[in-house]
């Protein structure tokens, strides 16, 4: 009776993580329809990532997603890299960080920070970094494809 009664509370335990899993989508989901909507009603972003888009204030699993401008293209690019090479983003990831990659060359902090991109962190020009590594997966295909589309606009 023991076993069963532990058995009932573990089904329990991994239905709410589920739902909680799928709370989470649909909250990204919501956040990135608002920043879509805010970002066509204003004329600015005015944050002070250089070029940034609206979607850089979107909130991951708990964790803010720093800001993606013209000056963390190094960065972007890197972060792409890694998406491609760990089979988080497929289609034309490879080529938007190739495109990224010509813009950077011969630029000392964006080939550096290109370097750190390519292991996993992401550093944004407003100062925070996020370190993809140590997210789950589901978070970390989150996590790609707010680069992705983020990187995108700065081509």
């Amino acid at each position: 009776m023991h076993a069963r009664s532990t058995f009932v509370a573990l089904a329990l335990l991994a239905a709410g993580a589920s739902v909680q899993a799928n709370n989470l989508l649909d909250q990204l989901k919501e956040q990135a329809g608002a920043a879509v909507n805010s970002q066509g009603s204003s004329s600015s972003t005015g944050n002070s990532s250089g070029g940034g888009s609206a979607l850089s204030n979107l909130s991951l699993g708990g964790f803010k997603m720093p800001a993606i401008g013209s000056s963390t293209v190094g960065s972007a690019a890197g972060v792409l890299e890694y998406c491609v090479k760990n089979n988080y983003l497929g289609g034309d990831a490879a080529s938007v960080k190739d495109k990224l990659l010509a813009k950077i060359t011969g630029q000392k902090k964006q080939e550096n920070d290109f370097a750190s991109g390519a292991k996993g962190l992401l550093k944004g020009g407003d100062g925070k970094s996020l370190n993809l590594k140590g997210l789950s997966s589901k978070v970390k295909e989150k996590a790609c494809d707010y680069v992705l589309k983020n990187a995108t606009s700065l081509i």
